[in-house]
């Protein structure tokens, strides 16, 4: 089981300093990371386009996995965003123009310094050393915006994957994810729990972010594991949902969060559903401050447990909710108590599915040779 370890361009910049009279109950500072510095050059020599057009889909993410705030989450199988890119001459030299964005919104920047999948195609280039190609990029949303299922992500992902097939693939998807935290460092925070596994698919681990250090968690083939996704007719930000996380934690709840975070690394390299689910269902950090600011999300977790689910919790930051099953019938009845209780306890219209686990990631779809 390999790591990927890789120079991240981010820098820790806020530290903790324990005052000379620390006060009751113990407690742990939540430290920041931001993007300081753009990605560099790292292929020697300009590569030529080996297509004159690429179409590249990326999957919808699961981040945080309830106690795995910012350094867990895994890639669902199903829904995802598209993106077409082509060889352009009309476009400037190194540059990349979007001409078209369809699907869930329309309402997104065709601005690339703006838009998450172009920031991330530049940043990509950049990487590559694109100085004697332009592009045009058509971007399709199959996510919507503030769902808690990694939308910016998606976008990214399916941009940086586009740009490096097109270029005959000559980055690994550590690169690739070092390229999409460009773009969810000026849209959402610099996190990698979303872009990571939209890139990497599966469970992966981010066990630092300076330098980026990237474990890609195995889910045993023979186990079944389903996630029901219910999502409200509701949007959460995540900037929003970011800014209402305690800048300060009881040290009780930060070592109850990590043994629930370590025994959920355990249930997935195991297989084991049922204790997956019932780590994923213990955070006391993080969940507890953002589900009063979801309509309903209180009511629609009991209302999963009692119908048999094995956990449940809020989909990064929201506003979906996921619970976790081993059959796919199962998860359909769950989801349809789940969205009852969306209408019930937060007057929220809602819709389920069940899928599950995305284990390959942003991948090419198809390609029109040169």
């Amino acid at each position: 089981m390999a790591t990927l370890c890789f120079q991240s361009p981010s820098k820790p910049i806020s530290y903790f300093h324990p005052k000379s009279k620390p006060s009751p109950p113990l407690s742990t500072k939540v430290s920041l990371f931001r993007c300081r510095a753009s990605v560099q050059t790292i292929v020697a020599v300009e590569p030529e386009p080996v297509f004159t057009s690429v179409k590249t889909f990326a999957p919808a993410t699961v981040a945080n996995l309830g106690p795995g705030f910012d350094f867990l989450g895994c890639a669902v199988d199903g829904l995802g965003d598209h993106v077409t890119l082509r060889v352009d001459p009309s476009v400037r030299a190194g540059e990349v123009l979007i001409s078209e964005i369809t699907g869930t919104t329309t309402k997104l920047s065709t601005n690339p310094l703006r838009n998450c999948a172009g920031i991330a195609a530049i940043a990509t280039m950049k990487m590559l050393g694109i100085r004697s190609v332009g592009l045009s990029l058509d971007l399709h949303k199959g996510l919507p915006l503030g769902s808690g299922l990694g939308s910016s992500a998606a976008s990214a992902a399916a941009a940086a994957v586009a740009v490096n097939e097109i270029f005959g693939r000559k980055l690994g998807k550590g690169e690739l994810v070092l390229a999409g935290l460009e773009s969810e460092a000026k849209v959402s925070g610099y996190h990698a729990d979303n872009i990571a596994p939209a890139i990497m698919g599966g469970f992966v681990l981010i066990r630092s972010y300076e330098p980026l250090d990237l474990k890609p968690l195995r889910f045993p083939e023979d186990r079944e594991l389903f996630f029901v996704l219910v999502s409200p007719e509701f949007e959460a930000p995540t900037k929003k949902m970011r800014a209402a996380l305690p800048t300060e934690i009881p040290m009780v709840h930060h070592v109850w969060n990590s043994s629930q975070a370590a025994a959920l690394v355990a249930a997935v390299l195991e297989g084991d559903a049922a204790m997956l689910g019932k780590a994923l269902s213990s955070d006391k950090v993080v969940e507890p401050t953002r589900a009063p600011l979801i309509p309903g999300m209180e009511a629609v977790k009991k209302a999963a447990l009692e119908a048999g689910a094995f956990g449940c919790t809020i989909s990064g930051a929201g506003p979906t909710a996921v619970a976790v099953v081993d059959a796919a019938e199962k998860g359909e009845e769950i989801g349809e108590r789940m969205v009852e209780a969306f209408m019930r306890g937060g007057n929220l219209k809602a819709v389920a599915c069940v899928k599950k686990l995305d284990k390959i990631g942003a991948r090419l779809v198809s390609s029109i040779s040169r």
